[in-house]
């Protein structure tokens, strides 16, 4: 299915996990050191540097871009660094996260609540991820290198819906359909 981006809630309430997503529009990019920073901001009163309202959040560290390119291999990291900034990240409005790997209970329970999803990208996919990529740029905290707050411009970046706003899990209904013991 063929997804744009920022999402609305009409189109969350579509999505369930496992179905197959191409994703076009801008695309917010923030690992561990952007979420700490942001909630420094936060917690100090500040406004975020960008307004979450509806986007999805790529847990991504780019390479450096090849001659001709605007972005390296842009590949997903581990979600779970990122569990503990979840609930606060969906109160600010963001309305999904891309990443790779299972997520917590407290954010399954978050994505309930705030009517969110999360989605995930083929790990060691980098380089071929990186051609759905149109522009790139740095928003924040450009000190941080690979790490730094950015935008990518994407058009029918692949991925799936691990976890959906009714509590759906790929992961683990995947395993139970294929009878794999799950952790």
């Amino acid at each position: 299915m063929k997804v744009r981006l920022p999402l609305d809630d009409a189109t969350i309430e579509k999505l369930k996990a496992g179905d197959q997503l191409l994703l076009s529009g801008p695309l917010l990019v923030a690992r561990d050191a952007a979420h700490k920073r942001i909630m420094e901001a936060v917690e100090r009163g500040e406004k975020p540097p960008v307004d979450f309202t509806g986007h999805v959040v790529y847990y991504m560290g780019p390479s450096p871009p090849r001659p001709g390119r605007v972005i390296g291999a842009a590949g997903p990291t581990t979600s779970g660094r990122m569990d503990a900034y979840v609930t606060r990240m969906l109160e600010l409005g963001m309305k999904g996260m891309l990443g790779k790997g299972s997520r917590s209970g407290d954010v399954k329970e978050a994505l309930k609540k705030y009517r969110a999803v999360y989605l995930a990208a083929l790990g060691g996919a980098g380089a071929l991820i990186s051609k759905t990529i149109k522009s790139a740029k740095v928003l924040a905290y450009e000190d941080l290198g690979a790490e730094a707050l950015r935008q990518l411009e994407v058009e029918d970046l692949p991925v799936w819906v691990i976890n959906d706003m009714y509590g759906g899990d790929l992961y683990v209904d995947g395993a139970r359909r294929y009878k794999i013991p799950t952790g």
